[in-house]
């Protein structure tokens, strides 16, 4: 990782952290106030046993105030944590707010298993960067400069070990910190890249099932398991490292300051005062101060893997953001029919794919008509089809549906009134009866029966109540397909949208599928086929050929 690189990284991470400032400030606040009580206790503790050694010893009024501010010191690091928490779980909150509502609303994007990782897990790991991380970097901005002077107003040599071997500290926790940084970016990595591969091997589990492909698929996957496990176990490695050099320096440091005020209490050592003995209750008050001087960069050592951490998660929170992804138009959601016939009407459209532009052909389809698209693969038909639906905005040219223009306030009224029948069926993780109906009333036989299906579900385990999964597990691909059309004849649409509907089917199974769309189209509903079947297109009113991209 190179220092631009946590630059960007952490202009991201604050981007993300901006909301909650005012929350961390104020559990900042608490968390120093908490930890500077310490000085306090530690000088009733001195003042306690000084007392003991000199036999004055009102012990209850040392006992009495040391109990009091550790109640307050408890109660501060408990409002200071419960703060940084809840900011925390409302950050990452919205961060999947904006994921949820983002990916709704768009008709591309990147991976499914990227974007689960990125919501469902990495963005978990914010949470302890600002309840841990956070509080404990404000603590070492005060406590140790405190506890500093403390040190050097009873003793510059004791000072002067706190100056040298403080700092070594936090620059070997920044050098090792890189370390961790640059592994975390590794393993975020490979959680999103697992993910992936985990989707992509369920959705293909009866291709592999067929193709005897199984021992090979656990291969790869196991394989893809073992680099997460290296790459976490260098993550450990790392936080170890710091850990132990952390512990070596503080070790060193509360050693030193002991043997200093040891040797100076028994008057072998004669220097690091100012003129007069280092007393008893100054010796302890000292060795006392030692440890929680360094206990603020210990808090931040063993936090600095959380901003690492972090850090790793806003550079996958910028990736995901900067993904090239076209908007629908509209918003996606439930709305009232668009009112007037179904009439379309396309004019001079144009869209741009990479780095090539395409041009589709002009054409009006009156309510009630088919059509079908013909063309190579890349020649635009799918496009077409999206762009039809509102998926897709043109770069020129214009939709008009209905008699109105397709743009951000038709296009909802303007899919309530549509039926997309997609090349690879996509099932809900509900009962079939939910899937063919989604919530619609209506009896479901006449559907099943236009398409051939009603033998099929009834010798499904549960008939129409039997779960499918996404992919429809059980099914071949002809009988989903069908299931997909029989969804489409159940809501009655008044446009239907199929993409290539008998693509890689048998004869048996197309046929099936192609009446089921005549079917659809006695009804007068209008079709629009993407297709490479010159059987199917002929049996459409009319034919489009695209021709293909230069």
């Amino acid at each position: 990782m190179t220092l631009q690189d946590d630059q960007i990284g952490a202009k991201v991470l604050n981007a993300l952290v901006a909301p909650e400032q005012g929350a961390l400030r104020k559990a900042a606040v608490l968390s120093g106030l908490a930890a500077l009580l310490w000085p306090l206790q530690a000088a009733l503790v001195a003042g306690a046993l000084a007392g003991l050694l000199t036999d004055v010893a009102p012990l209850w009024s040392y006992v009495a105030g040391f109990a009091l501010l550790g109640v307050l010191r408890a109660v501060l690091n408990h409002w200071s944590e419960g703060i940084a928490f809840t900011a925390g779980l409302r950050m990452t909150g919205q961060c999947r707010a904006v994921i949820v509502t983002r990916e709704a609303t768009r008709s591309t994007g990147p991976a499914a298993g990227t974007i689960a990782a990125l919501a469902a897990e990495k963005l978990d790991l914010l949470l302890p960067y600002v309840s841990r991380y956070a509080p404990a970097r404000a603590r070492v901005m005060v406590v140790p400069v405190v506890i500093l002077a403390l040190a050097f107003w009873q003793s510059w040599a004791v000072g002067v070990v706190f100056l040298i071997t403080g700092p070594l500290i936090p620059v070997f926790m920044a050098l090792i910190g890189w370390a961790a940084q640059s592994a975390s970016q590794r393993q975020m990595a490979e959680i999103g890249n697992l993910n992936d591969l985990l989707v992509e091997r369920l959705q293909a589990l009866i291709d592999i099932r067929v193709l005897g492909a199984g021992e090979a698929v656990v291969s790869s996957f196991a394989a893809a398991a073992e680099r997460l496990r290296m790459q976490t176990m260098a993550v450990l490695r790392v936080a170890f490292l710091s850990s132990a050099v952390l512990e070596l320096f503080a070790a060193i440091g509360v050693a030193m300051v002991a043997v200093y005020v040891g040797f100076s209490l028994l008057g072998l050592l004669g220097f690091g005062g100012y003129g007069t003995p280092l007393t008893p209750a100054a010796g302890i008050f000292l060795i006392l101060l030692a440890p929680e001087f360094y206990q603020p960069l210990r808090d931040l050592s063993a936090a600095w893997h959380d901003r690492a951490a972090a850090l790793a998660v806003a550079a996958d929170w910028a990736e995901w953001q900067a993904q090239p992804a076209e908007p629908l138009l509209g918003q996606g959601a439930s709305a009232a029919r668009l009112a007037g016939p179904a009439d379309i009407a396309v004019t001079g459209l144009r869209l741009r794919l990479g780095p090539r532009l395409l041009t589709l052909p002009d054409f009006q389809l009156a309510a009630g008509e088919t059509l079908a698209l013909l063309g190579p693969s890349g020649a635009g038909k799918t496009t077409l089809l999206r762009l039809l639906a509102g998926m897709l905005h043109p770069e020129v040219g214009q939709i008009r549906v209905a008699g109105q223009l397709l743009d951000d306030s038709t296009a909802d009224g303007w899919r309530a009134r549509l039926g997309w029948m997609p090349q690879q069926p996509h099932f809900l993780n509900a009962s079939l009866r939910h899937n063919l109906s989604l919530g619609r009333p209506g009896d479901l036989s006449p559907a099943l029966r236009a398409v051939a299906m009603q033998d099929v579900v009834a010798g499904l385990p549960q008939g129409l109540a039997t779960r499918l999964g996404e992919g429809g597990g059980g099914l071949s691909g002809g009988e989903a397909r069908r299931l997909t059309l029989a969804r489409a004849l159940h809501a009655r649409p008044d446009v239907l949208l199929a993409d290539e509907p008998t693509a890689d089917l048998d004869a048996v199974s197309a046929e099936a599928v192609t009446a089921g769309l005549l079917a659809l189209a006695a009804t007068g509903c209008s079709l629009i086929i993407a297709t490479h079947d010159e059987a199917l297109a002929a049996r459409m009113d009319r034919v489009i050929r695209l021709e293909p991209l230069q």
